[in-house]
């Protein structure tokens, strides 16, 4: 593999930022007592089950530390509701060992300075996240989360850097192996060749540089030239990238970031006449971008690589998620947001029951009743195995497709499959 670095020495300002921000808000947090304001206290409730923090005789604590007003807000709105519709309906349903389940929810912002401090003012009161937004942000605590506290986390991000924790669970093939199903998929379809130059956009931080290491291997096995283009967040812009991979010739497009950045560059590929098939992460399309300019470019040739059904899936689960969220939100758009928080719900659901009929529903029993979970199903078309803390619950992906014309926005072109190169890859420290 050739790689062309057009932006070999970019900053990356926001991840120190977060670092640094993170650093002096935990040394802070580390200051504080432990175990104040806990709800719940360890011992053994009259139906014999052993308790420790976040669970009462009545009541099982539940947190969720999200994004709803900043960059990745309507993501995290839509995965919160669908985690707080999971929810309501295992209470309806009576609950778990007797319990009923209370979702305790901070709004983050994306934002180090609110995210850190919003996790240790939490943490005392929970036995466990059912979501935490935000990659840089789980990194920051995970000493903490590993060390002293000892609470499943599982993220709603799918950086490989956040493998290898008993206690951080990624649902999901990891970025990087998501990325080399994507463009083991372009080379299937004959969309590129043995040789060929293929472009690819990412974010600065552990998304896209985790993405980046995906692409890599990938191109590297198939002898493809890569042409990198970093950004940040912030930019969304893509006229630059698409001229230098444009210069380069490139056959086709790889982007690891946002909806907005995936909008721009279809777009103003399209204008360039750099017609080209374009496939993103699983963060990169939302459906409201089939209302816009790019809309119709979407629907061409852009694919999107994801490790769930979409949420207009005609499979039972999907649909009947589906039905009970437009009768709960009406006024609120479904996307695969709502598909990734119930799975998680699910996931942690599971692990509450097992931890249950285990008679054991403190953390380190919830954590050790995930451990045993190896063949999960959550009706979303992946089974997934959380015994090993070094490897994500799938390598699998399935390859969707944005259609105006299907609910969500996204139809499977592609069923759920891991490549060779996705199998065979190796995850490395």
């Amino acid at each position: 593999m050739k790689t062309v670095k057009t932006q070999k020495k970019h900053t990356a300002r926001a991840a120190a930022v977060v670092a640094a921000t993170a650093l002096a808000l935990i040394a802070t947090g580390c200051s504080s007592k432990a175990g104040g304001g806990d709800s719940g206290g360890a011992g053994t409730g009259a139906d014999g089950v052993r308790t420790d923090k976040g669970v009462t005789d009545e009541t099982i604590r539940i947190g969720a530390l999200t994004d709803m007003t900043g960059v990745y807000a309507s993501l995290g709105k839509s995965v919160t509701q669908a985690q707080q519709l999971y929810i309501d309906q295992i209470n309806s349903d009576g609950g778990i060992c007797g319990r009923k389940l209370e979702l305790t929810v901070r709004d983050h912002g994306y934002d180090a300075g609110k995210a850190i401090p919003a996790y240790t003012e939490l943490q005392p009161k929970v036995v466990g996240f059912v979501q935490f937004l935000g990659s840089p942000f789980v990194s920051a605590v995970k000493e903490r989360i590993d060390g002293q506290h000892k609470v499943l986390v599982l993220p709603q991000a799918w950086s490989a850097d956040l493998l290898g924790s008993e206690y951080i669970r990624v649902i999901g093939a990891t970025y990087d192996v998501e990325t080399v199903n994507a463009i083991d998929f372009l080379l299937k379809e004959g969309k590129i060749a043995e040789g060929d130059t293929i472009g690819h956009v990412y974010f600065e931080g552990d998304y896209g540089e985790n993405a980046l290491k995906g692409a890599e291997h990938a191109a590297q096995k198939a002898g493809l030239t890569l042409v990198e283009q970093k950004i940040k967040p912030t930019d969304e812009d893509m006229s630059a990238q698409v001229a230098a991979f444009k210069k380069a010739g490139v056959k086709a497009i790889v982007i690891s970031a946002g909806p907005r950045q995936a909008a721009s560059l279809v777009g103003v590929s399209a204008a360039a006449g750099l017609n080209v098939p374009i496939i993103g992460n699983n963060s990169a399309f939302a459906p409201q971008l089939l209302k816009t300019q790019a809309g119709p470019v979407l629907q061409k040739d852009y694919y999107v690589a994801a490790s769930t059904l979409p949420i207009g899936s005609e499979e039972p689960e999907p649909a009947r998620l589906a039905r009970k969220y437009a009768e709960a939100y009406p006024d609120d758009i479904l996307d695969n947001g709502v598909a990734a928080g119930w799975s998680a719900a699910s996931v942690f659901g599971a692990a509450l029951k097992q931890a249950c009929d285990d008679k054991d529903l403190t953390r380190e029993g919830v954590v050790k009743a995930l451990t045993s979970m190896e063949d999960h199903d959550g009706g979303f078309g992946i089974r997934h195995d959380f015994s090993d803390p070094e490897l994500p619950s799938t390598r699998e992906s399935f390859i969707l497709k944005p259609d105006g014309k299907t609910e969500g926005g996204l139809k499977v072109y592609r069923e759920a499959e891991a490549s060779k190169n996705a199998q065979a890859f190796s995850f490395e420290k």
